[in-house]
């Protein structure tokens, strides 16, 4: 047996004395943290020997948990913040512009739309700043919840099927 084989054998001998039922939740656990997320979630449970599909819908269902959360605080965040801005707008004779940072996530809302910063963002920031973000520029929750959810079933399912992929060559 070679190293890595031995490496993932023990691996699977450590998750194998966590009971059967807390497996799942620990892989759900995982995904609703920033950067791991699901698509690190699902390998991680796959690797540990846990089914593919079970790692994976626990790893996007706390993936998508999270999101969720955020999506419901960044709305009622903006919606407090729009109103106190539209009332100093109101008090003050000329309005504050908007940062370049927020011009520019402006501009690549408006390129790629939300499907395709929900689903090419994970390439690049989390999919709770992701959302946030979406959320924050006024794009409705409703939207952004659904175009979230299909960005994560479809970098967990690739994920997922890579991992299972390799991890069945690699002890084949």
């Amino acid at each position: 047996m070679n190293p890595v084989e031995t490496l993932v054998r023990d691996f699977q001998d450590l998750v194998a004395q966590v009971p059967d039922i807390v497996q799942p939740l620990i892989v759900m656990l995982a995904g609703a943290i920033p950067f791991i997320e699901a698509e690190g979630a699902s390998p991680i449970g796959v690797l540990g020997g846990i089914h593919p599909i079970v790692a994976g819908i626990a790893a996007a269902s706390g993936n998508f948990l999270c999101v969720l959360v955020v999506v419901l605080l960044s709305s009622r965040i903006r919606t407090t913040a729009v109103a106190r801005r539209t009332r100093r707008i109101e008090t003050l004779a000329e309005p504050k512009s908007e940062s370049k940072g927020r011009q520019r996530f402006r501009r690549y809302l408006v390129r790629f739309g939300v499907p395709g910063a929900s689903i090419l963002g994970p390439l690049a920031i989390p999919t709770q700043f992701t959302s946030a973000m979406l959320v924050a520029s006024g794009t409705p929750r409703g939207w952004v919840l659904l175009w979230q959810a299909v960005a994560i079933v479809v970098w967990t399912t690739v994920t997922t099927t890579l991992s299972w992929s390799m991890l069945t060559a690699l002890l084949a």
